[in-house]
Formats: structure tokens, sequence, C-alpha cells
């Protein structure tokens, strides 16, 4: 074997120590920077529990609230949710929040993926814009942080963001009704969220927003959960011109002001989980092709105008139904014995309708259900204020662990 001349593995050496020592420099410098970043983030906020009372020292990826790239000691999430977020007694909230100013720096954290604010207290300052400057995020919650002004529409940059959530905490009651500290004017930002999974923007205004909500949230086609509880939606629940919603598991828009029928370009959905529009202004008839919808396992349209014949609904096959509320509609008839063929219902709620006759005497699945029991999981069972005569029926007491508040 040919020798290498000895200049030549001096000049290698050289350069393979250059390298490493500006690799190592490169590595610290970044270090240094990472730790100076969450420094100003710590210096303008207002912790009242020191519950950041670890930030000190300079392997900061051992603070609370901190990870880090594994062996490189690049910040990649920060977590401070506030860890007991309910109010006390008095209306205040928690003395674990923290508040004050959240600090511009956080954009030097250039892998940061995961943020994680929630529950804490940034009273009457609106979400910085910087948020959306910070393009690597794939987790962002702030919600019931007490931000007040509008939605920052750039935080459609953030294209690799998969859960968003800045549901605010506060409604209050004005002369248009009730309304929120967060608003959200165009929609139109959100078409550039192309890796969005989970929405939640619970307690924000949309009213400003009209109709566009459904086509624009139509163009997400990852989009698995959408929460749009109490957001001052109203008028017609639109149909998108067309359906894409391929990956939609959980849709919640309920406690808003629909004055529509039940938007039947669900039933188009087959992937649907669950479904809330709860708490609205519902009529007309409730689609038989719910009970088809082969996934469907929670269904609440409690508190609408709708119509439809019990017997009819509970017929169809609902196959892994598990959550059922109907209460405060316009629903007759006469529970069906097939209802027993509902192998994984837990929680069935009948309450406050027109429902008529009496329970049946036997009902069908015990063979269905393989169980020696009807209705093996149910417990829960709400009939009360109906027009229900005659006894109660035998099966009632054969099942497990039955809850029967409304009963009667």
């Amino acid at each position: 074997m040919e020798r290498i001349p000895v200049f030549i593995l001096v000049i290698l050496y050289f350069v393979s120590t250059e390298v490493a020592c500006n690799g190592y420099t490169h590595i610290s410098n970044n270090v240094q920077s990472e730790r100076r970043a969450l420094i100003d983030f710590k210096s303008g906020l207002t912790d009242p529990n020191n519950r950041l009372s670890s930030w000190k020292g300079n392997n900061y990826c051992y603070w609370h609230g901190i990870g880090c790239e594994n062996g490189i000691g690049f910040v990649v999430s920060i977590n401070l949710r506030n860890p007991y977020p309910i109010e006390n007694e008095y209306g205040n909230q928690s003395y674990m929040n923290l508040s004050g100013v959240i600090s511009p720096s956080l954009i030097k954290l250039k892998y940061l993926k995961y943020l994680d604010l929630s529950f804490n207290s940034f009273k009457a300052i609106p979400i910085p814009q910087f948020f959306g400057s910070m393009k690597n995020l794939i987790y962002l919650n702030l919600s019931h942080c007490g931000f007040i002004g509008e939605i920052p529409s750039n935080l459609g940059n953030l294209s690799n963001l998969q859960y968003l959530d800045f549901s605010s905490k506060y409604t209050y009651h004005n002369d248009f009704g009730y309304s929120s500290d967060l608003f959200i004017k165009n929609i139109e930002w959100m078409t550039s969220l192309v890796s969005l999974k989970h929405l939640s923007a619970n307690n924000v205004n949309f009213s400003m927003v009209g109709s566009q909500w459904s086509e624009v949230l139509n163009k997400l086609p990852m989009l698995i959960e959408l929460h749009l509880d109490d957001c001052s939606l109203f008028g017609s629940i639109p149909s998108p011109s067309f359906v894409n919603f391929t990956s939609l598991s959980v849709i919640v828009i309920s406690s808003n002001g629909f004055n529509s029928t039940f938007p039947e370009w669900l039933l188009n959905v087959s992937s649907l989980v669950s479904i809330d529009i709860s708490q609205n202004e519902l009529h007309g008839k409730i689609p038989l092709g719910l009970g088809e919808l082969r996934n469907l396992q929670q269904l609440d349209l409690s508190g609408n105008y709708l119509e439809g014949n019990i017997s009819q609904l509970l017929r169809k096959s609902w196959k892994k139904i598990e959550f059922l509320n109907l209460a405060v509609n316009d629903l007759h008839g006469s529970i069906p014995s097939s209802i027993g063929n509902f192998c994984n219902l837990q929680y069935l709620d009948l309450s406050y309708n027109n429902l008529n006759g009496s329970l049946p005497d036997i009902i069908n699945g015990t063979e269905t259900c393989n169980s020696k029991s009807p209705l093996p999981n149910l417990r829960e069972l709400h009939l009360q204020h109906n027009q229900l005569m005659g006894k109660l029926s035998n099966w009632l007491g054969e099942l497990v662990t039955p809850h029967f508040p409304g009963v009667r």
C-alpha cells in the first residue's frame, strides 16, 4: 500500500481541527442564543408563584416546560400551560397564572415546534403578530389566555401547523347579544394552513365572517377536528360547493345562532365520529341518514326545533353510537324495541319532546350484542317531560349499573 506523504497528513490534521472547532463554535453560539432568548422571554412574564424558578444556570434543557432536541440543545418545545386553570370561588383566575408581556425573543428559537401558553392570563393584550413568523411551529395553543382584539391573519404563514387553539375564555353580553374579546374579520388566511388537523376557536366572535367559514375550512384537506362553539355564527349552515372534508372526525358548532335545516352535506362525510350542533335554532326533520354514518359515536342535536319520528330514527343501524342527545326538540312517536340493538350506547337523552305510548315490553339486542342483558353499556337514560304512559318495563331492571335520573 502506498504511504500518504507526511505533509498531506499535516494539512488534513489542521483542516479537520479547524472544521471541528468551527462546528463547535457554531453550536456553542447557537446554544447561547437559545438561552438568551428564553431569559428575555422570562423577563417579560409575571410569575407570582415562581413556576419558572428553575430557569437559571446554563442547562436550559432541564428548565421547567422546556424540551430540547437530543444531543444538540436546540429548543423544540415550550409547555407553560397553567396546571391549575380552574377559577376560585371569588371568580379570580388561578394563582398559578403567568401574565405580562410575551417577548418577540421567541422568534430566535428557530427550531421551536411546540408552544403551549394556555390557561394563563395575558389580559388586555392582543395575540402577538410575531407568532406568524415562527414557521416551524406544528402545535400552537393560546386558548383561555385573556387575549383581546383581532386574531392576526399572518398566522396563515404557519404552513406546518397541525394543531391551533385560540379559544377565548370570556364571553360578555352587549346590545347585540353575547360577544367575545377575540374576533376574526376575515377567515381567508386559514386556507394557507394546509397541514392543519385540529382547529379550536370556541368563544371567538366570527360574526363578521358570515357564511364563508364552511367554504374556507373545507379547503383544509387534513382537518380532523373542528371546534367552533359559541362563535356568534348565524343564519344557515352553508353547504360547500364541493365537500372536501375527507378526514373530518369531529365537528362542534354548538351554541351559535344557526336558523336552518340540518346541514345534510354532513351525511357525505363518512369519517365523522362526533357531531355537536346543540343549542341552535335548527328546524325541519332530522335526516334518517344520520343513523347510517358508519363511524358515528356521538351525536348532540339537543336544544333545537327539530322534528322526526323517534321510531323511524331508532330503527336505523347506529352501529357505533355511544352518546345520543336529542333532548328539547319536537320528536314524536314511540320508542321501538329495536333500540336494544344499540350495543355500544352509554348515554341516551330524549327528554323534553313529544314522545308518546309506552316503553316496549321487550327489546331486541341480547343476541346482537352477545350479552345476557339488553343495552349492556347503557349508563344514563333521560325520558322525562314527554307523554309516555304505562308501567316501567322489566328490562330496565336488567340493565348493568343503570343511572336513570330522567325516567319517571
